[in-house]
């Protein structure tokens, strides 16, 4: 049984090489027309030079609390970021900001020969900017710009400037916000400080009453009052009955303009912290990557790979003639029987 196996497979071994023989010359012309045609189109492709820029982000994290708060917890500016901080790169380096600056800035309708006036010129050349401009994580949790142009200094200046934009785009997306952020905090704060100086010249009208510190005054004049219906001094008890009497009728209001003044001081305080930390946060203006590797010009072409090409299309032309020699053989057979 087993070596009836082997004979068939030897059988048709034979049978397949044999066939190939026979057929030698039309795979033969076939795969050399192939080849010829593939030779002279990959010689017509304009050739391309690949420049790259490699990047790590930088941690995702707050300058004010980094620089203005003590927490050990905290992470520093200069630590690295991590898988969501490189997901939130690629997204503002494929984003529109980034691709019509590029777009405008390098005139890439007329370097990609768009026409303006053929039909669906926006998505022609958005097409192209995707084809030759990607952005890639990389095993290592690096971010990836490489720019493909038939211009090596072209390839290079659009990869490093896409770096640039990034931090700029990005600085500008955390500003809007934080500016918004330090408009209310700083509303609240000057409110707050209004609101304190009218409880103190609140307080200073009470003083010219002769009201400084309600707690002690009374306990003073309480013991002078005593003493002095003890020594039977008439005129001094008087007069202190009229300092007791302005402490009776301001005492309660100073108390409680004190403790509140000294309440919205420490709110004023925290105020006063947030207010320096939405400040630092709204005219930040740090980078946002780490660059490993910057753009340079490119001195060996990248595509096309010539030999790749050729060698694709003859071996892919070869079996599609044989595929299809195939197929008309066993057309043939069933009509002939």
């Amino acid at each position: 049984m087993e070596n009836s196996k082997n004979e068939d497979f030897r059988f048709d071994s034979i049978d397949l090489i044999l066939y190939l023989y026979r057929r030698k010359i039309p795979l033969i012309v076939i795969s050399l027309f192939a080849f010829l045609v593939s030779l002279i189109a990959s010689l017509t492709i304009p050739p391309k030079f690949k420049s790259t820029v490699v990047m790590f982000p930088a941690s995702s994290t707050s300058v004010s609390k980094t620089l203005l708060t003590d927490n050990p917890y905290q992470k520093g500016i200069l630590t690295l970021g991590e898988e969501e901080e490189a997901e939130h790169i690629l997204q503002v380096l494929n984003s529109s900001q980034i691709r019509d600056r590029i777009i405008k800035k390098y005139d890439l309708t007329d370097h990609y020969e768009v026409d303006p006036d053929s039909k669906f010129p926006l998505t022609r050349l958005r097409n192209k900017y995707k084809k030759n401009i990607s952005f890639k994580k990389t095993q290592f949790m690096s971010v990836e710009i490489s720019v493909l142009d038939t211009d090596p200094q072209i390839a290079a200046n659009i990869a490093n400037n896409i770096a640039s934009l990034m931090d700029s785009t990005m600085n500008l997306m955390q500003q809007d916000r934080a500016f918004l952020a330090l408009k209310v905090v700083e509303e609240e704060y000057f409110s707050l400080r209004d609101q304190i100086r009218v409880l103190e010249d609140s307080l200073n009208v009470l003083r010219s009453f002769g009201v400084y510190d309600y707690e002690a005054q009374a306990e003073m004049f309480s013991n002078a009052y005593a003493v002095a219906i003890v020594e039977k001094n008439v005129e001094g008890a008087r007069e202190i009955e009229k300092k007791l009497e302005i402490l009776k009728r301001y005492g309660g209001a100073y108390v409680s303009i004190s403790d509140f003044l000294e309440y919205e001081k420490e709110h004023l305080s925290e105020l006063k912290a947030k207010y320096a930390e939405a400040q630092v946060d709204a005219n930040q203006n740090l980078p946002y990557k780490f660059i490993v590797d910057h753009a340079y010009m490119a001195e060996k072409k990248s595509y096309p790979n010539k030999s790749l090409i050729v060698f694709v299309s003859t071996v892919s032309a070869f079996f599609l003639a044989l595929i299809l020699m195939f197929v008309f053989k066993s057309i043939r057979d069933r009509v002939n029987r």
